[in-house]
């Protein structure tokens, strides 16, 4: 029985070195073609999202340009702001410059319609806010000071009035956006102060017009120190005082 034993010991003993000198199993052709598909596609996804992000937080050319306008064009002036200063600001080409709006003067006149929307919007909001008559008149001097504070102009006067008296003679698209501007503050006001003035109302309209043009020209004087306030207090005692008569 021992013999027996040792004898299957030793056959054992044989079969193991047998198997572990068996080679080890490559993976096929196939296998690492797609592995290597698999690793070259997760690296084009994470270049792709890469340029995707760094894309997205880019501005479009055109706000760019947009932006840079509105920032230095009625504070250095329309004409001493060379073009090249917009190109370079905003980072873009004069081709592009061109592709988009096609002149200098286009782009100063789609600056200034933005703003008179943006403008326009704030108005609209305080005059549904208002509770009375006469505060719906007031608005406008509200809205002004929403408007410098919310479009990130506290120190400017007013980009209409700086580009009318730089450009007296103002192109086509530039003078319609003007136009534009001072019809509305015309109707508009006419329109409030007829509640409060009856057959006065274009005299008052337009005491509340040169009381808000002041306050916008005190802003570029430096004085007084709050011009919307005093120009609020003007227009309020005009239109008590059509109000009374």
């Amino acid at each position: 029985m021992r013999l027996l034993f040792i004898l299957a010991q030793q056959r054992r003993a044989r079969r193991e070195p047998a198997r572990a000198r068996r080679p080890h199993r490559t993976s096929s052709p196939k296998v690492c073609n797609d592995r290597y598909a698999r690793a070259k596609l997760s690296f084009c996804i994470r270049v792709t999202y890469t340029d995707v992000v760094t894309t997205a937080q880019r501005s479009p050319a055109r706000v760019r340009l947009l932006e840079a306008a509105d920032q230095v064009l009625f504070e250095r002036g329309i004409r001493d702001t060379p073009v090249d200063d917009l190109l370079r600001q905003a980072e873009v080409s004069a081709a592009t410059l061109y592709t988009h709006f096609g002149s200098k003067d286009a782009l100063v006149a789609e600056v200034l319609r933005v703003r008179l929307s943006d403008w326009q919007r704030v108005w609209d909001q305080h005059i549904v806010a208002a509770g009375n008559d006469l505060d719906r008149l007031l608005a406008v001097f509200d809205a002004l000071a929403s408007y410098r504070d919310a479009y990130g102009h506290p120190s400017r006067w007013c980009a209409f009035l700086a580009a009318a008296s730089e450009l007296p003679q103002a192109a086509d698209e530039i003078g319609d956006v003007l136009a534009g501007d001072t019809a509305l503050l015309s109707e508009r006001l006419l329109h409030l102060s007829r509640p409060l003035a009856g057959t006065s109302a274009q005299d008052l309209a337009n005491e509340v017009l040169v009381a808000y043009s002041g306050a916008l020209a005190g802003f570029l004087r430096g004085s007084p120190q709050s011009p919307i306030d005093v120009g609020r207090r003007l227009a309020r005692a005009a239109a008590q005082a059509h109000s009374r008569g």
